[in-house]
């Protein structure tokens, strides 16, 4: 079976990931979320998309078990941070070469995942 990360590939990943914390680490009213490594933080991402969209487990690889909700408890993350994210997401696929429909079918894996993370 042909997963989004297989169609996607490492490379673009990576490069979606990049683009995407360029926009919220210089454009963002999120910004402030993301103050630990930004170096640490992209890699932590890159590895999570990449099991999330059917790729190797990285992530758990590396740090264990995502329990993403939990990770996220300590931010302050309200509907319009969700909003906010999900907009930098949506602008960082945009900027990639993906076909229209592959880029549709990666954004529409985030709002159901951004709605969980919002805890305010």
């Amino acid at each position: 079976m042909e997963t989004l990360y297989s169609k996607i590939g490492p490379e673009s990943l990576k490069k979606l990931v990049d683009t995407f914390y360029d926009i919220v680490f210089d454009e963002s009213s999120i910004s402030h979320l993301f103050t630990n490594d930004r170096s640490t933080i992209r890699d932590k991402q890159y590895r999570f998309l990449t099991q999330f969209l059917g790729g190797p487990q990285l992530y758990n690889s590396e740090y264990g078990h995502p329990r993403m909700r939990m990770r996220h408890a300590p931010h302050a993350i309200d509907e319009a941070a969700r909003i906010e994210w999900l907009r930098c997401m949506k602008l960082a696929i945009s900027k990639m070469d993906f076909e229209a429909e592959l880029g549709e079918a990666l954004y529409n894996c985030f709002p159901q995942v951004a709605a969980h993370m919002q805890n305010r």
